[in-house]
């Protein structure tokens, strides 16, 4: 499946009376076979319709995935119907609900604003961290917002974001020594303040046509700062993404999800 772009490996594993256990070896071979951002995997859970769980390309598993929740929740309306349901994760209860237009918005939960909720490796202001990195050939990037979307994200306000080098900033800012679980880095510029180009260098997978919860991080970062309302359609590279901060502090996000076809896992198991 993919979401604007964002794209997955879901599997549906309900039904299968264990936990999914994903070896580096299998992860490989799929990423190999089948090219994906972060793969889903969906489990029985006694208080939700399916425990939900994601790995990176890189074999790490993480608490959250906006797009991936998304398309998992698309997958699960199209087979058993239904308008609305809930997913248990590592980031907390998500709840999704199906759009007239077929697609899904999901309510990721809260943005998470306190330092030690990043995390950050110091106390700071996450409006503005006191945090930089220097552009190949001169310049700087200076006080990215920092949320927590149930995975750490710094957003960096910039003028022109299809004139970085973000393939060799990225990485740089992933692994900072500030961000203890590493991070997300966001790029966004602000068009008007009901829109946001955005990219986003993933921790784990790296440049992405999508980032689901960059792009509630970015709306959350954005409107903290006066930049933006509370409503913003963002602008990846793989399509928009409508998201909305509600005033009891959730963030939810909509948009496109395709899914691509069935695969046969046998020879990765």
């Amino acid at each position: 499946m993919n979401g604007a772009g964002n794209a997955f490996i879901v599997i549906d594993a309900r039904d299968a009376g264990a936990p999914l256990r994903l070896s580096e070896t299998v992860l490989q071979g799929l990423l190999g076979a089948h090219p994906f951002d972060q793969l889903i995997g969906l489990e029985r859970h006694d208080a939700a319709d399916a425990l939900l769980r994601v790995w990176n390309a890189d074999g790490g598993e993480v608490g959250a995935c906006g797009n991936g929740t998304r398309a998992a929740a698309a997958l699960l309306f199209d087979a058993e119907g239904g308008s609305g349901l809930t997913f248990a994760s590592a980031g907390g209860m998500l709840a999704a609900r199906r759009l007239t237009d077929g697609s899904a918005e999901v309510d990721l939960g809260p943005a998470r604003l306190e330092w030690h909720q990043i995390p950050l490796a110091r106390a700071m202001d996450t409006v503005r961290l006191d945090f930089g990195i220097d552009l190949p050939g001169g310049g700087r990037l200076d006080g990215p917002g920092a949320v927590s979307m149930g995975n750490p994200h710094a957003v960096f306000f910039v003028d022109d974001v299809e004139a970085l080098p973000i393939r060799e900033i990225g990485p740089k800012i992933e692994h900072d020594p500030l961000f203890p679980e590493r991070v997300n880095a966001g790029f966004a510029q602000v068009i008007d303040r009901e829109t946001i180009r955005l990219k986003v260098w993933e921790r784990g997978a790296g440049l992405t046509l999508a980032c689901g919860t960059g792009a509630c991080a970015a709306l959350v970062a954005a409107s903290r700062r006066g930049l933006t309302g509370r409503t913003a359609t963002i602008i990846a590279d793989g399509g928009h993404l409508p998201v909305r901060w509600d005033a009891d502090g959730h963030v939810h996000l909509s948009g496109p999800v395709e899914n691509e076809g069935a695969i046969s896992l046998e020879e990765f198991f």
